[in-house]
């Protein structure tokens, strides 16, 4: 059983996400979320509710497919980032001039599945 949970427009950095996305990939879901749950950066609670719908997503699967579900078979088995759009922002600066500034924006997907799955690929 696989499932995907997707945030879009989330509004930090590519660079910072990867950091946090990077020590979630491959560990057991439930684990993740407790990594997550004490990690110091502010997306790490972004990235973690992303975690726990995929989780849902992936109990809701298997009780429509009817098939036994437990969180504790899950592993993130892909977790990457892409990057959103920029909004452009202006700040004036001496003699006239001016400096943009550049918003950047996420789009961040969690991939879960069972670990049977993950040793049979």
């Amino acid at each position: 059983m696989e499932a995907k949970a997707q945030a879009r427009f989330v509004r930090v950095t590519p660079q910072k996400s990867r950091r946090v996305i990077n020590e979630i990939r491959g560990k057991r879901a439930l684990d993740a979320v407790d990594v997550l749950h004490y990690a110091p950066q502010a997306v790490a609670r972004d990235v973690k509710k992303i975690l726990e719908s995929a989780i849902a997503n992936a109990r809701f699967a298997a009780d429509r497919a009817g098939e036994k579900f437990d969180a504790a078979n899950l592993v993130v088995s892909a977790a990457y980032v892409d990057e959103g759009p920029t909004m452009k922002r202006i700040q004036p600066r001496a003699q006239g001039r001016a400096n943009r500034i550049l918003k950047r924006s996420s789009h961040i997907t969690v991939i879960v599945s069972d670990v049977k799955n993950e040793k049979g690929a």
